[in-house]
C-alpha cells in the first residue's frame, strides 16, 4: 500500500478522542514522517501540532487534507 499524504501535509484526525491531551486544539496536524505498513497492510504516518509534540497515527484516521489559503 502505498501513502496518500506525504510529509510536510497538513492534515486533519478523523475522530480525535475529546479527553486526548495530544489532541490539537485547530485539529490540524502536520505529517512529519511517513511509516511502514503493519501487519494487516496499513501505513502508518507521525503527525505534530504545535505545543502538543508528535504521535502516530494510521492511515484510516486522518480524515483529509486541509487546503491552505
Amino acid at each position: 500500500m502505498s501513502h496518500k499524504y506525504q510529509v510536510h501535509q497538513l492534515v486533519r484526525i478523523t475522530h480525535p478522542r475529546i479527553s486526548d491531551k495530544r489532541a490539537s486544539a485547530s485539529g490540524i496536524y502536520e505529517v512529519t514522517r511517513l511509516m511502514p505498513a503493519d501487519q494487516t497492510g496499513e501505513v502508518s504516518y507521525r503527525i505534530k501540532s504545535s505545543g502538543f509534540g508528535e504521535r502516530a497515527v494510521r492511515e484510516s484516521e486522518i480524515a483529509a487534507q486541509v487546503s491552505v489559503i
